[in-house]
């Protein structure tokens, strides 16, 4: 039997614990060793709850332990989880985790930790919830050179999003609504100002091209400035509008991005709403393949770290390779990116809005005294340089 541990008895904590022992069968059917929770940490006592028998609140009980070979790192945040996870670590104890803050920043750093004692980090549950998606970077697509990642990697903001164009609703109204049913948390300022996509596609482009991406280095805008006018623009377009976090390779350059994206029904994103969420990896010999499911939640969340706890019990003692260097991979500056832009400006002067942007598409009748466009293709940089020159523009939403 092998013997696990779990670090926090939260909503993800107590998922493992729940998974583990409601699928004891399961599991043992797949791996005839089976897994047993010998030890779950948390400063809180839970009576009447089965973790009460084996719940401890000092750490060193299961660092020192040497039947546990593998601890499941489901606190949350960078203190103490970074310290737990490094010493468990060099204790040769694997550490499976669904924390993505610490892995986006200290990632490299714990793999070669794990690496040099003979165990394994795996964190399969830091991206997407339940969607198996780091595994499919590090094995299934291994042998492809991938060319662009493109994800709705939080579930609060697509909820809002789905929720502002079925039903016409203002963003704030959305947001209490999200609160209340617990999509979102009371500060939800990481899901609305982007910040949480950010740090998953920053893990998803440091595996996919092996090197270390830091979410400081990619430009991020949340969905905050969007509004129920900006909808009415996308259905007249017959699109919609996601939070998209993107990256790609393009000419040896690589770029990165979470913004909201004006998406057409050809993408096959265009239909992955609510709070669901879904990736999609273009390799160059393989091209598109995509990864849906929930992104988040307790069993979906916690599933997925009982996937890595099982790949780590089939490797006791070996280090299972995941590439991702320290060197830092240079993400290019966004002025370069070549995209369409729609644009909302105060005016309808539709030869003045083609005489300095181009050949654009032109939409009126949607809102008062004003009107939108779609740019035809040019740089970040050309485009700032014809807003500024034209004046007047409200907002601007970029074409995927």
């Amino acid at each position: 039997m092998i013997k696990v541990a779990i670090l926090g008895y939260g909503t993800v904590g107590s998922g493992v614990f729940e998974v583990i022992r409601k699928n004891k069968d399961v599991i043992s059917s797949k791996f005839a060793e089976g897994l047993e929770v010998k030890y779950v940490l948390d400063l809180r006592d839970f009576e009447d709850d089965p973790v009460s028998e084996v719940l401890v609140h000092d750490v060193d009980i299961i660092l020192n332990d040497p039947e546990v070979s593998i601890v499941c790192e489901t606190m949350g945040g960078v203190k103490p989880a970074y310290d737990f996870t490094r010493r468990a670590l060099e204790n040769g104890k694997s550490v499976c985790t669904s924390n993505k803050e610490l892995v986006e920043k200290y990632g490299p750093e714990l793999l070669q930790i794990a690496k040099a004692h003979n165990c394994s980090y795996l964190f399969e549950a830091s991206v997407g919830g339940g969607i198996p998606i780091i595994r499919p970077l590090r094995t299934s697509l291994a042998q492809e050179e991938i060319l662009s990642i493109t994800g709705i990697l939080n579930g609060t903001t697509n909820y809002i999003l789905t929720k502002m164009e079925t039903e016409g609703l203002a963003f704030d109204d959305v947001l209490k609504r999200a609160q209340e049913k617990g999509y979102a948390e009371k500060n939800p300022d990481a899901d609305v100002l982007g910040f949480d996509a950010c740090r998953k596609i920053a893990i998803l482009t440091s595996l996919a091209y092996g090197k270390n991406v830091s979410f400081s280095d990619i430009t991020t805008e949340g969905i905050t400035n969007i509004k129920d006018v900006d909808f009415a623009y996308a259905k007249k377009l017959g699109a919609t509008i996601k939070l998209f976090a993107k990256s790609m390779k393009k000419n040896d350059k690589y770029y990165a991005i979470v913004a909201p994206f004006i998406v057409s029904p050809e993408n096959p994103l265009f239909a992955v709403n609510g709070v669901f969420n879904a990736i999609l990896v273009n390799g160059n010999m393989g091209g598109e393949t995509m990864y849906y499911g929930k992104g988040a939640g307790k069993l979906a969340t916690a599933s997925a770290v009982v996937s890595d706890v099982l790949d780590c019990a089939r490797h006791i003692g070996k280090h299972l390779e995941v590439k991702w260097d320290s060197e830092k991979l240079e993400i290019s500056p966004l002025d370069g990116a070549v995209r369409r832009f729609f644009v909302r400006v105060s005016d309808t002067d539709e030869a003045r809005i083609k005489s300095v942007f181009g050949e654009a598409d032109i939409l009126t009748g949607v809102a008062g005294g004003e009107c939108g466009f779609v740019t035809p293709e040019m740089t970040e940089k050309e485009y700032k340089e014809k807003a500024a020159q034209y004046g007047n523009v409200i907002s601007m939403i970029r074409v995927d």
